[in-house]
């Protein structure tokens, strides 16, 4: 099983010269993005994902996670990788530095989040979920909430999550039943949530739920649901943690792929909960983080598909074989023109991906950045019609791009003890979450 090397001159190539990294660094507010640091940044987030996240990844997936009356229990191997994450400073890199960020383009945090979710996917959506849950309250969360819960966010002390779907209520979100009712300066959640990524598990000390709900008196349909801010704990005056907020995994699903990332169905009863936003607007708020997470899952197809390549790589140029044409001999059937197919095929693919990845992504710093408004608005037209060509070509092609990965390993890739398997079986999920293609004309 091959270990995972972040393609660093790769990433430095789509960053530079696709999606404009030099310019934005030129800019007054990104006056601290020179090279030098830059490259030192990838550098070492390289040596995190190879060293401390990557070698998590298969003993996750064949661990698994249980439920017990503590919560998700996860891996124990997680929770060394994740500490590390946290204590390096590695989900603030593009936040506000008010709230304890780096100031860093979201552009250059998109390449390290690239890394981990190719050093381990399942791991990687704990990250991926807190980053836009900050990108979400950061735009509509009132000062007060920023002040308590951005900077623990930030640093990695607290998880984020995000909760949608009910059953009966997935891609329809008019169909949303979880009640809320007001209490005095807060209102009380209550109702359960399906499909909940990282909806539980002891990695952080606190977990913050941003939750759709509707009120008694609110509108039908999705003119009516409202976003929540609901701790797992509550938060006293002086910002330790207080009371348990009845926010209850109440089991986790068993998927094909992802094993190690918990799955929940959520439930809230009576749970303190803080408006986020106005009321009856909690899905235009909420959009502001679905659209970082389809981002983020479109990445994953480039990072997932990246690792299925390198493994792939690494097993045609040990595994000997048959003469290949023009040999006489048996050697490494990377020599064998079909397999070098498959390989360009792979690369191709996940090349183009980062590109365009990174080009949207790149849109999106300029969109609040650029100096002149129109181009400001400009920038923001082109990142709305990037964003879901992201998230459907990235997620698709990762399907093509990790089967060929097992067809490389022929028999020994349908056994799990390769890992190509895997990379398989996590990269189904990518068309899937975060809005299914065939709703996306109209999501």
């Amino acid at each position: 099983m091959a270990d995972y090397n972040a393609p660093v001159k790769d990433m430095k190539l789509a960053l530079n010269h696709i999606a404009r990294l030099t310019e934005l660094s030129s800019m007054p507010v990104f006056e601290d993005a020179s090279d030098d640091m830059v490259s030192a940044i990838l550098d070492e987030a390289a040596r995190v994902a190879r060293d401390v996240v990557g070698p998590t990844n298969w003993e996750g997936d064949q661990t698994g996670l249980k439920l017990d009356e503590s919560g998700v229990v996860c891996p124990e191997c997680f929770h060394d990788a994740y500490s590390q994450y946290a204590e390096g400073g590695w989900g603030s890199l593009q936040f506000d530095p008010e709230f304890g960020g780096q100031g860093m383009p979201y552009l250059l945090s998109v390449s390290v989040m690239e890394m981990w979710q190719s050093a381990n996917m399942a791991w990687g959506l704990c990250p991926l979920l807190s980053q836009g849950a900050v990108e979400c309250l950061s735009i509509n969360a009132s000062d007060e909430l920023k002040g308590i819960y951005l900077p623990k966010l930030i640093s990695g002390e607290w998880a984020g999550t995000m909760n949608l779907t009910e059953g009966g209520a997935g891609s329809d979100l008019s169909q949303v039943r979880c009640k809320a009712e007001q209490d005095g300066d807060h209102y009380r959640i209550t109702g359960e949530k399906i499909f909940i990524t990282w909806g539980d598990h002891s990695l952080t000390e606190n977990i913050v739920h941003l939750v759709l709900a509707r009120l008694p008196d609110a509108p039908p349909g999705v003119r009516g649901i409202s976003l929540f801010l609901v701790p797992k704990y509550l938060v006293n005056a002086d910002g330790s943690l207080g009371e348990y907020n009845n926010t209850k995994p109440l089991s986790i699903e068993h998927k094909l792929g992802i094993h190690a990332s918990p799955t929940c169905v959520m439930g809230f009863e009576n749970s303190v909960g803080y408006l986020v936003g106005e009321l009856n607007r909690g899905l235009a708020c909420m959009f502001t983080m679905m659209n970082n997470a389809r981002l983020g899952v479109g990445l994953q197809g480039v990072a997932i598909s990246e690792r299925a390549y390198q493994q792939a790589l690494n097993f045609a140029n040990e595994r000997i074989q048959s003469p290949a044409v023009g040999h006489k001999e048996p050697g490494p059937i990377m020599r064998h023109g079909d397999v070098r197919r498959m390989l360009l095929t792979m690369k191709a693919l996940t090349e183009a991906g980062r590109a365009l990845t990174y080009d949207a992504c790149g849109s999106i710093d300029f969109s609040h950045h650029a100096e002149d408004p129109e181009r400001r608005e400009k920038e923001k037209a082109r990142a709305a019609l990037l964003t879901p060509v992201v998230k459907g070509w990235c997620t698709e092609f990762a399907q093509e791009v990790t089967s060929l990965g097992v067809q490389i390993h022929g028999g020994m890739g349908y056994v799990e003890e390769t890992g190509a398997a895997q990379h398989f079986r996590d990269a189904r999920i990518l068309p899937i979450y975060e809005a299914r293609m065939v709703f996306k004309p109209w999501i």
